[in-house]
């Protein structure tokens, strides 16, 4: 498989870059290029029977969150695996990594501006037909059905539940599946809103988490950003 070109690495990160505010810091790394190996916490969190690709992929995640996190000004440390896989972020810091065979991503701010952020990236296929039940609602089929390239929508909102899920996770720890989300996209104006159809707390049904995206360069990116005076408020709610 040829490797991306400079260029296209280049644009996938503008691509992301405008999907966050000027306080997150994004990185794109090539998994198909040498990466920096992960800290020894970072990899006692893979698998031992993990195959090379799934290394790559990792290690990639990995040095675009150390490069993130510099950027931001701090020292790169360890990220180790925790629980439902999800990063472990430094204290002051919060984040998001995303992978697919073809690139890595990270993005990474400090908690006094934000409790939590969302970030995927997804080869620009189509979701496949069988997988449209587990994934999507039947008012989301409905709306993909109308669009020109059903099945690109249907990637689009697997990649957006999964970035809606990672920024909600860094306050609710909670896991659950995509029936836990229902998607509201313009696509016009390039946005979603990922409504919550169930408590999760500090979350309560109908709760919203906003986010944007962007296809291009052969990659789907969706982003979620949960501001910390949104975090505090949800917080602060009587239950």
């Amino acid at each position: 498989m040829q490797a991306p070109s400079p260029g296209l690495c280049a644009q996938r990160h503008d691509l992301a870059r405008a999907l966050f505010g000027p306080d997150v810091r994004i990185c794109v790394t090539d998994p198909q290029q040498p990466q920096p190996a992960p800290f020894p916490d970072e990899a006692a969190g893979l698998s031992p029977r993990a195959v090379e690709k799934r290394q790559r992929e990792f290690a990639a995640g990995r040095a675009a969150a150390h490069q993130a996190i510099h950027d931001l000004g701090h020292p790169p440390v360890a990220i180790p695996v925790g629980e439902h896989r999800a990063p472990i972020w430094p204290n002051g810091l919060t984040g998001s990594i995303s992978h697919t065979h073809s690139c890595a991503m990270a993005a990474v701010a400090d908690t006094k501006d934000f409790a939590g952020l969302g970030l995927d990236v997804e080869e620009d296929t189509p979701l496949k037909p069988e997988l449209w039940d587990a994934i999507c609602s039947a008012g989301e089929q409905d709306w993909m059905r109308r669009q020109k390239n059903p099945g690109q929508m249907g990637k689009l909102i697997f990649s957006a539940k999964e970035a809606a899920y990672k920024c909600q996770y860094a306050l609710s720890e909670t896991y659950f599946g995509f029936d836990g989300m229902e998607l509201e996209i313009d696509s016009h104006d390039n946005r979603f809103l990922a409504r919550f159809t169930a408590d999760r707390a500090p979350f309560k049904a109908a709760d919203e988490i906003a986010g944007r995206f962007a296809i291009g360069a052969g990659v789907i990116i969706t982003a979620a950003e949960l501001p910390r005076a949104v975090a505090d408020h949800m917080q602060q709610r009587p239950e």
